[in-house]
């Protein structure tokens, strides 16, 4: 099981030197890997009455694509979206920002898509909320596409290239994508199309539901389900050690490839103290 981290960059906000010191710690302690969120825009509750959303207009989100180009050159770690809200943005654009960051890792780059919750974020990125789980299952296809092919013509429901392609291509050719989600509709698009996914349950029932429905809909299109990784995520526990081993033991126990430790909403004040809690999760985690 491959370890790392996600970035703490609600917490963490612009500072650059935060997120520089934060890769070297990364580097330093071992880990495999960042990930990072992503959000475009964020709701101001003034406005839209009743927010309910775990983010708005005051949390801070750095653009994926242009932190992990700034990233590549200093870290050895893999670089992990997770996610990108893929229906969201324009399909042959997210392959050219891919494989440029694809390019400047070195081929240390997995693109973890989703279709997301935020219909405004839809709304400001002109494309539709209501067609998102059909408009991402087309975009795979051809993001791999554009990925191995020279020149592509695809002519779908959403997007449509004549002759067209991405130069220069990516180190990965295709660049992994894994899907995360949490619906039955998710779970069959993840067995059918994704190289590895992103629980959003625990370890327990509801993930064995999930992997029945993943399993079946890998088998039904004619691939192994084995090779469908899976990476869960721990929170950090600062005041039970214990618990946090635990989570850890229980996520290797369901046969997840890949493990995020996440610090924030932990309690962590500033970097020093997201450091020193990588510091200390990266120990009780090695031991198991």
């Amino acid at each position: 099981m491959r370890i790392g981290v996600t970035y703490p960059q609600t917490e963490l906000g612009s500072d650059v030197g935060a997120l520089r010191a934060y890769a070297s710690a990364v580097d330093e302690l071992g880990y495999s890997h960042i990930l990072a969120y992503d959000h475009v825009v964020g709701a101001d509750p003034q406005v839209h009455t009743n927010w309910a959303g775990p983010y708005d207009v005051s949390t801070t989100f750095h653009e994926p694509f242009v932190m992990f180009g700034f990233l590549a050159a200093l870290t050895r770690a893999e670089l992990v979206t997770g996610i990108i809200i893929l229906p969201q943005r324009q399909t042959a654009l997210v392959a050219k920002q891919a494989a440029e960051v694809d390019i400047l890792c070195q081929g240390r780059f997995r693109l973890g898509i989703g279709a997301g919750w935020n219909k405004v974020e839809y709304t400001a990125l002109g494309q539709s909320f209501d067609e998102r789980g059909r408009r991402m299952s087309e975009q795979i296809p051809l993001l791999r596409s554009l990925w191995t092919q020279q020149t592509v013509n695809f002519d779908g429901q959403f997007d449509r290239v004549d002759g067209a392609g991405i130069a220069p291509m990516p180190v990965q050719r295709p660049i992994p994508i894994w899907i995360g989600g949490a619906s039955p509709a998710a779970y069959r698009r993840m067995g059918r199309l994704a190289d590895g996914w992103f629980p959003m349950v625990p370890p327990g029932k509801h993930l064995e539901n999930a992997l029945a429905v993943i399993d079946a809909a890998a088998i039904e299109a004619g691939r192994d389900p084995r090779s469908i990784g899976m990476e869960g995520q721990v929170v950090w526990q600062p005041d039970d050690h214990d618990k946090f081993v635990s989570h850890v033991q229980a996520w290797r126990a369901a046969g997840a490839s890949h493990l995020s430790i996440n610090t924030m909403n932990s309690g962590c004040r500033n970097l020093d103290e997201h450091l020193a809690a990588i510091s200390l999760a990266a120990d009780l985690a090695r031991a198991v």
